[in-house]
């Protein structure tokens, strides 16, 4: 057998892991702090809450879901978005009865057979927000701040938030209308998908990335000329209550969003230098949705984090860790000290590493390379004399403490 993983399937290795801890603390704070709580929902759901809500007619549904039949035959699909999940749990443990707005975050895997490449797999990571039961313009500007505020206290820079709204299915039912018109005259230009999408899912010809279709569909009608008046007035005040926050936007029209469930408000936050796969986040309304899963009428809106893009992102500005002790120890006494002062210093919150064999020279060598800021070194001579040797790696200045009082004294240096 070939040690090799599965073609979009990425290891996270420890050597990474340091920068996905840190978002998920990051985004577990901003979240906390906002009065969100974590919800954990199943890698699988019944094919049907996907093919009903994002749209049977999408991408996703008909090219990229992970389905099979389980034993008794049903149709399971590996979740490829977060927030139908969300609704379905909403839906099926009645939420809706509690406090509303029900504000609720995720994170973990998803899975979507799409061809990879830079910053997409198949197996990908998402932290999301769901705040449903409330269809306010503030809140929707709310959970928008709440975005913006985690990437400032991660210090992203050369972000950009483009906003949009969808208006409600009344209204973008005419603008529909208006977009098949402009675009009849443009099909020969389009992609086959394209071609297709305009009969199933004209909207989806907006978000097409191919240079063709964008160059064809450059002067393509805005939807915003199309907002019944309700739409119009939530869509100015949710621009509004964004510039009191001062927080920049710019208005793309073209943010249409590839699932069906989407409605008024819709936004991403861009990376400029990320290329043609520059979303880190994205998100919206989607206030038909919960009612489609078989709830009552209950508006929503939430976003998603494209984990692996923000990675990408945070290559400068990842904190430095605590500096930390690693304990290297000869012969028996040393060991039961060194592991017995390990014990307290991790209890203490200290972070301290074990050194193992009987070598103090390999010891050392390991203990270099962990990035320890000091090492303890306690052989059968120091045990007898009662005094440990304590080496300061980055000036290689070393000195003598008391083995009895070891534990206060590293409390003190480390602390």
């Amino acid at each position: 057998m070939e040690a090799k993983g599965i073609k979009g399937f990425k290891d996270i290795l420890p050597s990474e892991i340091k920068k996905w801890q840190y978002l998920e603390r990051k985004a577990e704070e901003v979240f906390e702090n906002a009065g969100y709580s974590e919800i954990r929902i199943p890698l699988m759901e019944f094919t049907e809450v996907f093919s009903r809500s994002i749209g049977e007619d999408t991408d996703i549904v008909e090219k990229e879901m992970y389905t099979f039949q389980d034993k008794s035959g049903r149709n399971i699909t590996l979740r490829p978005e977060g927030t139908a999940p969300v609704v379905r749990a909403y839906v099926e443990h009645g939420l809706y009865a509690g406090p509303q707005p029900a504000r609720l975050y995720y994170l973990g895997p998803m899975f979507r057979y799409e061809r990879p490449q830079a910053g997409r797999y198949r197996q990908f990571y998402q932290i999301g927000v769901e705040a449903l039961g409330i269809d306010e313009p503030l809140l929707d500007a709310e959970v928008v701040m709440m975005l913006w505020h985690l990437f400032e206290k991660m210090k992203l820079n050369d972000l950009e938030l483009q906003i949009n709204s969808l208006g409600c299915r009344n209204c973008r039912s005419i603008y529909i209308k208006k977009l098949k018109e402009y675009l009849g005259d443009k099909l020969p230009l389009l992609c086959p998908d394209c071609k297709k999408r305009y009969d199933v899912n004209p909207l989806r010809v907006l978000d097409c990335k191919r240079d063709q279709c964008r160059e064809s569909t450059k002067d393509v009608p805005g939807i915003l000329d199309s907002l019944c008046k309700s739409c119009k007035e939530h869509f100015e005040d949710v621009k509004g209550y964004l510039g009191e926050l001062s927080i920049p936007f710019k208005i793309n029209q073209r943010i249409v969003r590839g699932l069906d469930y989407y409605t008024k408000t819709t936004f991403e936050v861009i990376a400029k230098g990320l290329g043609a796969q520059n979303a880190v986040a994205a998100g919206g309304r989607y206030d038909g949705l919960v009612e489609d899963m078989g709830g009552p009428p209950t508006p929503g809106i939430g976003f998603a984090i494209g984990v692996e893009r923000v990675i990408s992102l945070i290559q400068d500005t990842f904190p430095e860790q605590k500096p930390f002790i690693y304990l290297t120890s000869l012969g028996n006494p040393g060991h039961a000290l060194s592991i017995k002062l390990t014990r307290q210093l991790r209890d203490a919150g200290i972070k301290a590493e074990l050194g193992y064999g009987n070598s103090l020279k390999s010891q050392m060598k390991k203990a270099d390379k962990s990035g320890a800021k000091f090492v303890l070194i306690i052989g059968d001579e120091e045990i007898r004399k009662g005094l440990g040797i304590l080496r300061d790696m980055d000036t290689k200045a070393q000195d003598n403490i008391d083995l009895k009082q070891a534990f206060e004294i590293l409390v003190k240096r480390l602390g």
